[in-house]
């Protein structure tokens, strides 16, 4: 995939998030930016564990996702940037999706449900091209 140069690239699983700008102009070449801090948000239900419901984890993990939607939906409203890549663990990448605001989704250029928080930025930027 061809990334736009000064996209967006936000690194998502259910308990980190890490933000990366594209500086590259053909191939991916992704520079790491400051984390923000999030006020955690809320999950998708607000029961309590049970066997029908979410255990705590769960719920503290679509929490964080919620979280990160917040965060990138108000920097999409503020036009903080103009394209968005989105990497994140399958289950997370679902939770994020039911959150997003209209003008996130027409910034995003694309998704990738894989989970590559722990990875050095080398191969986020591969997965990336190659998707």
């Amino acid at each position: 995939m061809v990334l736009p140069k000064g996209a967006l690239v936000a690194v998502v699983d259910g308990e980190k998030l890490v933000l990366f700008k594209n500086t590259g102009d053909h191939a991916p070449e992704l520079t790491a930016l400051p984390t923000p801090d999030l006020n955690g948000g809320g999950g998708s239900g607000g029961h309590p564990s049970s066997a029908a419901n979410p255990d705590d984890s769960t719920q503290a993990e679509d929490g964080y996702a919620a979280g990160v939607a917040a965060l990138l939906n108000q920097q999409a409203l503020t036009n903080q940037f103009d394209d968005l890549f989105v990497v994140a663990a399958p289950k997370t990448l679902g939770e994020l999706r039911k959150h997003w605001h209209k003008a996130l989704q027409a910034k995003l250029v694309g998704e990738l449900a894989k989970d590559l928080t722990g990875q050095p930025t080398d191969a986020i930027a591969t997965a990336i091209a190659n998707a």
